[in-house]
């Protein structure tokens, strides 16, 4: 009898979970989910948004058991609101819209120039919208970013999308910068927000590039020497203040921009070959240290010291055992300490003059000097910034990268 009592309410239970999840499930099973990739948002008429989604279907085998990438499903929708659009394409795919795998949203450099906070706080808002989702501003309309995105390596988009700013560790071309940091950078009170700087290739663009490599100082997105499959690049950033896009940094400038967020490992920098006149150097830098930075807010014009130390491999060389001269290898450390002198002086006097917008929290360094906050609120620094003046100093100690010595 006991048995028959357990066994009953055993019986019971398992009918009772059931009935409780059996619709949860149904409703919430992936054959009734659209996974959404890639989210494009554009301005259009009458203050009205163009919200452009991108799915990816299953990869196909073909008939000789290789590969095939898998296509993407793209949609527009004309709304007043990222939350409209996403309620209408819910009733044209049949299927309910699901943001948690998205991994980049693409804002177009028109609707950025405008301001885009409330198309961020309705995204970061979004329980499914992952803080990790990189975030593109496109020189070229969202909806073409998205279209013309075709890489060449990957056989499915998401991944490609999860991976293309990998590059900016080892390069410092570009960035990862994701909603999540931008979001915190636009309420903060020592920062700035910035972005990934997008584009299309120049095949897209109709185009040819004059610039050669050691005239990447000017490159960014649209117009690196590139050729390729993939229609899009991502090539230097997008410096805001507050919600509103004020400049762009080239390729170069991005590396400084990494390089005082301490957040890349190595660059490739081009500098004249002492040796060979009208010939370039390629020399491998990598910091050894966090930059040291000391602020003066004694005045409302901030005196920003740096002090930065890296370390050098000549990377490309022609045949000359002159660079395993001591003498030589100093006197290229120096000209490699004055051009990145130079080019991070310049750099920080165009975020402080030019787009008045401390991109890189240097007033993190500064509310030190600051007691309470409401001194350091009274003190006006996202203000004061563009009164900055700058004093850089780097040391950089160049090696050979020869493996084969003089013996």
């Amino acid at each position: 009898m006991k048995h028959l009592i357990r066994n009953l309410f055993i019986l019971i239970l398992i009918i009772i979970f059931i009935m409780a999840f059996s619709s949860s499930y149904l409703s919430l099973s992936i054959d009734n989910l659209a996974y959404v990739l890639a989210l494009g948002i554009d301005k259009v008429d009458n203050d009205n948004l163009q919200v452009t989604f991108q799915f990816s279907t299953t990869t196909q085998a073909t008939e000789s058991g290789t590969s095939e990438k898998a296509p993407s499903v793209i949609n527009s929708v004309k709304a007043s609101s990222i939350s409209s659009a996403i309620n209408l394409l819910n009733g044209y795919m049949g299927k309910q819209l699901n943001l948690s795998h998205c991994k980049v949203i693409i804002f177009s450099e028109e609707l950025a120039l405008d301001g885009i906070s409330e198309e961020v706080y309705t995204l970061i808002n979004d329980t499914q919208i992952r803080p990790s989702a990189n975030i593109v501003i496109s020189k070229c309309p969202a909806k073409d970013y998205i279209e013309q995105t075709s890489p060449e390596l990957e056989n499915l988009i998401s991944k490609y999308y999860e991976i293309f700013t990998n590059s900016s560790k080892y390069t410092g071309f570009t960035a990862d910068s994701t909603i999540g940091k931008f979001f915190n950078n636009l309420i903060c009170k020592t920062y700035q927000p910035t972005a990934i700087l997008g584009g299309l290739t120049l095949k897209n663009l109709d185009e040819e590039s004059n610039l050669d490599y050691h005239e990447n100082n000017s490159i960014k997105s649209n117009d690196a020497p590139i050729e390729g499959q993939n229609g899009t690049e991502n090539i230097g950033m997008a410096a805001f203040y507050r919600d509103k896009i004020v400049g762009e940094l080239t390729a170069l400038e991005s590396i400084v921009y990494l390089t005082l967020e301490d957040t890349i490992n190595r660059f490739l920098v081009s500098i004249p070959d002492p040796k060979n006149s009208g010939r370039y150097l390629d020399i491998y830098v990598s910091p050894n240290k966090s930059p040291k930075v000391k602020v003066d807010t004694s005045t409302s014009s901030p005196f920003i010291q740096m002090e930065l130390n890296f370390s050098g491999q000549i990377y490309s060389m022609s045949d000359n055992s002159e660079y395993l001269s001591t003498e030589v290898l100093n006197e290229i450390s120096e000209n490699c300490n004055q051009y990145l002198e130079t080019l991070f002086t310049n750099y920080l006097y165009k975020t402080s003059k030019e787009f008045k917008s401390d991109i890189n929290g240097l007033g993190t360094y500064a509310l030190k000097n600051f007691f309470r906050t409401e001194e350091f609120d009274n003190y006006d620094w996202h203000t004061n910034y563009k009164n900055a003046f700058f004093d850089v100093k780097v040391d950089t100690t160049v090696k050979s990268g020869m493996l084969i010595t003089d013996t």
